[in-house]
């Protein structure tokens, strides 16, 4: 985005040294209007995901992707396998989403929402600024001889982000196989549930890896998102930017001396401090222009404000804005490729909207057996049926009967006389359907069925009726 005559930081990513080994980033602790606000944001985050898995809507916890069992809570709405389609309408829509945002507003969701620069930033990193000390301190410590100082720190953060990291394991653990179930297996101990202990200190590790070493590689290398806003990125999107209009001037950038005219020696508002690449958690310089490792933090905006505003110089050298408005000035315009994508999430959001509301609690099968004709029974007609009743909700039904509603005639369950579902759970049986053969109008005749628990009508529907094809 700026005027870089050399573009070779292009070439490799900033947290490679020439030799192709790790550069380890060291930033600054950020400090400003900006990284106030982002707390805020997360923290607020932070609390919704680790609580969720302990709210319950209606019996039903508020967040669960339960991929075992194939069972996903949203909200308190329960979706089993037979849903899949509207779970996969809602990730489509959660992908349009963050594509219009990119397209609009940049990379903002992984400065402000991603779990990863979350926990990052704002709770391991703020961790080792608190053991360890700012970016010069932590430098400082890391080359010392390993001393009791450095093995102290060292042993507490390291410690500190391994029990992070098993509760962040335990939460996940959670979302998987609900949080019911977890604290039963606290309650129990681990000697009974040893496999899962197991599964627990492996995720933990991961978790421990990302968040102690491998860090902004995550969102350098791991993360298909930088690459991918380089194609949904353009002109009109607005991102961290360096104004290098301001920033440049004609002469480029220069050091700050007191009483000087910037203007008459053409020098840029840029005072070449450096702290905006110094508070980068990635290790870049915001000043080469728009980068896949910028994550738009915005901790070089706090940076550069505080810095211009020490020089008595006006703030916004790095801010949120677009290339068109830094270079020609114009103001942020809903561009077509915008309204393309509202109108296809709004038309997603619509369909999701009327599928909930159609979708049932219940749900009733009943098919008629395959290879089985009709038989005569007396006067009667009959066929014989498999059912299968999935109970979707979080409560049980004691007493669930199928009545024939359309045409008349009676229904005799095989083996059970009453039938039980219980919650979140299915049963499957044989049923014959009676229908007197004077109501029969053709060889294939649609019965509707209602299901019933007590009194209550929890489902409807239809099946094929196989009759004689020719009556006397």
């Amino acid at each position: 985005m700026s005027k870089v005559a050399d573009d070779s930081f292009r070439d490799s990513i900033g947290t490679i040294d020439k030799e192709g080994k790790r550069a380890w980033v060291y930033p600054k602790k950020p400090e400003g209007k900006y990284y106030n606000k982002r707390k805020m944001v997360s923290y607020l985050l932070l609390i919704v995901l680790f609580a969720a898995p302990f709210i319950k809507i209606n019996n039903n916890q508020l967040f669960l992707f339960n991929v075992l069992e194939r069972k996903f809570s949203i909200l308190g709405f329960t979706f089993w396998p037979q849903d899949f389609y509207i779970v996969v309408i809602a990730m489509i829509i959660g992908i349009v989403f963050v594509a219009l945002f990119t397209v609009a507003f940049g990379r903002i969701f992984c400065g402000w929402i991603c779990p990863q620069t979350i926990f990052m930033e704002m709770v391991f990193r703020r961790i080792e600024y608190w053991i360890e000390g700012d970016r010069g301190a932590q430098i400082r410590l890391n080359k010392q001889p390993w001393n009791k100082e450095k093995v102290r720190k060292k042993g507490i953060k390291w410690f500190l982000f391994f029990i992070i990291s098993f509760l962040i394991a335990n939460v996940f653990l959670a979302y998987v196989i609900g949080s019911d179930q977890v604290l039963l297996m606290i309650k129990h101990g681990p000697q009974k549930h040893l496999s899962t202990l197991i599964a627990l200190l492996i995720f933990t590790g991961v978790f421990y890896f990302v968040f102690a070493w491998f860090r902004e590689q995550v969102c350098i290398i791991a993360c298909p998102y930088g690459r991918l806003q380089g194609v949904l990125l353009d002109e009109k999107s607005i991102v961290v930017a360096y104004d290098y209009v301001r920033g440049e001037s004609t002469n480029g950038r220069a050091k700050f001396r007191k009483n000087e005219d910037r203007t008459e020696k053409g020098v840029g508002d840029c005072i070449d401090c450096f702290q905006c690449v110094h508070v980068c958690p990635t290790g870049i310089d915001i000043r080469n222009g728009t980068q896949l490792e910028c994550v738009n933090c915005t901790a070089c905006i706090d940076a550069c404000d505080h810095i211009m505003e020490s020089v008595n110089m006006p703030k916004g050298l790095i801010r949120y804005a677009s290339e068109s408005e830094i270079s020609k000035k114009e103001k942020f315009q809903f561009t077509a490729r915008m309204k393309g994508y509202s109108a296809v999430l709004l038309i997603l959001i619509g369909i999701l909207t009327g599928l909930l509301f159609l979708r049932s609690n219940v749900e009733t099968k009943i098919l008629r057996l395959p290879g089985q004709l009709f038989e005569h029974k007396g006067e009667n007609i009959s066929n014989v049926y498999t059912y299968k009743i999935a109970n979707k909700t979080a409560r049980d039904f004691d007493e669930v009967t199928i009545k024939l509603i359309q045409p008349e005639g009676k229904i005799i369950l095989v083996g059970n006389k009453m039938i039980k579902i219980p919650k979140e759970g299915m049963v499957q049986g044989t049923l014959f359907i009676e229908i007197p053969q004077k109501l029969l109008q053709s060889d294939k005749t649609e019965v509707q069925l209602e299901i019933y628990n007590n009194e209550e009508l929890i489902d409807q529907t239809k099946t094929n009726f196989l009759g004689p094809r020719s009556f006397n």
